[in-house]
């Protein structure tokens, strides 16, 4: 299935309209089922479907484990996932949007989806990583990516060691490209407390609570982060490294993680 197609288009440059081609990024719906009932449609790059839905079954606290699923089918041509689970969803549904204010490792309220005061998890990770190696990370996983290169119309995600970069994940989604990674690690059964997440996109509140639900201790964006993703970085003791651009970069929390080299 392609991640990108070519389309006739009208370009204007240089004071003058004239016709090219662009390389525009794939867009797909991918409808999940888990135990028969239709549970969410996730609109993604058709790119490692099986790591996508288990990462998204873990980050929404359906499964811990990849022995929690007994079967998972995709049938990409009709754009279904089939996921049958060794035991019944213990989670209602509606949870997975409802809002909870809940208390962040007794320190300060925060605003959660009530599902996720079930499943963030405060960082126990002793990972330190030089100033240095921030910046050639993303420029690593950037230049990794070339779904991005030939589109500009996806976000990067990796995990990293304090030293490289050792797998990468693409998507239209942000969050879709965290949980591949989820996925990922979970299938290979990849021990996360010692590794560091590259984001292209902006460290929100949700996708800091999908870093501390992943595991990881350390998130580095190119982006910005909100009030409200700092504010938990610093109770899920996470460290959130932001503008990652140049030679520059700004740590918003725990900078303790953060050496010079």
């Amino acid at each position: 299935m392609n991640v990108s197609n070519n389309y006739k288009i009208i370009k204007f440059q240089n004071d003058r309209l004239y016709e090219t081609e662009d390389t525009i990024v794939s867009e797909y719906p991918l409808t999940l089922f888990v135990n028969d009932e239709e549970f969410a449609t996730l609109v993604c790059t058709p790119t490692h479907f099986d790591e996508m839905v288990i990462g998204f079954l873990a980050s929404e606290g359906v499964i811990r484990f990849h022995d929690d699923i007994k079967d998972l089918r995709i049938d990409e041509d009709a754009g279904f996932a089939y996921v049958t689970l060794n035991h019944n969803i213990t989670v209602h549904q509606q949870q997975y949007s409802k809002r909870f204010i809940g208390s962040c490792c007794g320190k300060s309220r925060q605003f959660y989806l009530q599902n996720d005061v079930k499943t963030a998890k405060t960082s126990t990770s002793t990972i330190k990583i030089n100033a240095s190696t921030c910046i050639q990370l993303m420029n690593d996983m950037q230049a990794s990516s070339k779904v991005f290169q030939h589109t500009g119309g996806v976000h990067n995600a990796a995990l990293c060691t304090a030293d490289e970069l050792l797998v990468s994940r693409t998507d239209i989604g942000r969050h879709n490209a965290l949980d591949k990674l989820f996925g990922y690690s979970i299938l290979t059964r990849m021990p996360v407390r010692d590794k560091i997440i590259v984001f292209s996109g902006r460290i929100s509140s949700e996708v800091l609570v999908k870093a501390s639900k992943i595991g990881v201790g350390i998130v580095l964006s190119k982006s910005a982060p909100t009030d409200l993703a700092i504010k938990m970085a610093h109770d899920l003791n996470i460290t959130a490294v932001g503008f990652i651009r140049g030679n520059a970069f700004n740590v918003y929390s725990h900078p303790e993680r953060i050496v010079e080299n």
